[in-house]
């Protein structure tokens, strides 16, 4: 059982605390300025006048509901939003912002219809109150280690994105240039400028088998054939969750090892995208229409012809040959076809694969690492937080000392 420091008090949220309404602002009504608007999921905008003092903390109430966010200057929180400021509790306000963070408001509640955050509920809540003494110096010591921890979280977030261009790095070279130094020859076709000189350049066409567009019938949660869409296909590879289904398949739709598919149709920044299957056609699993399988020949090995689509330099130049319409992009089979591809001999193809595959291993091991330190370092700023303003871990001078803050 958790002991409760002596000179701390226990309430009800609403006896100390005002969540107030934010106000409607609809983007045309926005006039320029350098006042914060905030919704539910930060800032969404600048106006020339806010409604709130200054700090302010802003609380999601539909959509990102219950999600905190901090403003040091006065802002304009909308109406899909609560605010708290010094108009409306008599607690510091940077400790607050903690306090309520340990609460987990994004998780307590979902109004009827719409989700969100139901004020009179979150005002059930109990929390403990410091003196106003105590509250300062425990936001002062958390600002100091929560900084530090997030310092930390962002260069571990660094390291994996300088990884990832790493990687993309040397597969851009290894599909372009091989593993040995080779003469060069000038292509200049699409986004190949040069090849080695034994290579070949061919159109994606001449090294298909086959090419076909999904299913595009409604699919059901249950059913006998699972349905892979868009979203499955992630960094070149096929994530199973969250399955569809459908009870009829022609079987010349079913999915066999080493098919490759492509997202035909999606936002700008995510058609093309394709994923390799390395399933086997008794899995007997389909596919979407805003999908298209490409079943390749002999002339190209699937792995390699993977790692060519998912490239930087491709996928930037089929992304700009894609057909722009209303938030979406349509990479239609005909286009996608004609477009160049490297093609070294098979042997070589076999060593280039190898290596990328080896690479990619080792960089995906070290990025798991790193996301298990974030993940560590994630849990304990949130227990922190909660031991610092539930009183289990008291602030006196030697916490703020260590911390780097003077008493």
């Amino acid at each position: 059982m958790i002991r409760i420091p002596e000179d701390w008090s226990k309430a009800l949220l609403k006896r100390r605390v005002r969540f107030a309404y934010g106000d409607s602002l609809a983007a045309d009504d926005r006039n320029d300025g350098k006042v914060p608007v905030y919704g539910s999921n930060g800032v969404v905008g600048l106006h020339d006048r806010s409604i709130t003092g200054a700090p302010t903390i802003v609380i999601g109430r539909k959509g990102s509901s219950g999600k905190l966010t901090w403003s040091d200057i006065p802002c304009f929180p909308i109406d899909t939003t609560y605010f708290v400021d010094e108009t409306q509790t008599h607690e510091d306000i940077r400790w607050l912002f903690y306090a309520l963070s340990s609460l987990d408001l994004d998780k307590i509640n979902f109004d009827s219809a719409v989700p969100g955050l139901n004020r009179e509920l979150a005002y059930s809540l109990p929390l403990l109150f410091p003196p106003i003494e105590d509250q300062r110096r425990i936001a002062a010591y958390l600002d100091a280690s929560c900084a530090a921890i997030d310092a930390a979280v962002a260069a571990k977030r660094r390291q994996i994105g300088t990884l990832d261009a790493l990687r993309e790095s040397r597969i851009e070279r290894a599909i372009t240039h091989g593993l040995q130094e080779s003469s060069m020859q000038p292509v200049g076709l699409d986004w190949i400028e040069s090849l080695p000189i034994h290579w070949k350049a061919v159109r994606v066409k001449r090294v298909l088998a086959a090419m076909d567009y999904g299913i595009s019938v409604s699919t059901n949660d249950e059913g006998r054939f699972p349905v892979l869409k868009m979203g499955h296909i992630q960094n070149g590879e096929i994530e199973y969750a969250k399955l569809d289904y459908v009870d009829d398949v022609p079987e010349t739709l079913l999915l066999e090892e080493n098919d490759v598919l492509y997202n035909r149709t999606n936002s700008p920044d995510q058609v093309g995208k394709a994923a390799i299957f390395r399933k086997t056609k008794g899995e007997a699993i389909t596919f979407a229409s805003y999908l298209v399988r490409l079943r390749l020949n002999h002339r190209v090995l699937p792995e390699f012809f993977n790692y060519v689509a998912n490239s930087v330099a491709f996928l930037g130049f089929a992304r700009r040959m894609a057909i722009p319409s209303v938030q979406q992009s349509n990479l239609n089979s005909t286009r996608y076809g004609r477009l160049w591809i490297p093609l070294p001999p098979l042997e070589e193809q076999h060593c280039i694969v190898n290596s990328l595959n080896a690479m990619s291993l080792e960089v995906h091991a070290t990025q798991s690492v790193l996301r298990k330190q974030i993940d560590t370092l994630t849990a304990y700023r949130k227990s922190l937080i909660h031991e610092c303003v539930t009183g289990q871990r008291r602030i006196g001078e030697a916490e703020l000392a260590a911390a780097g803050l003077a008493p």
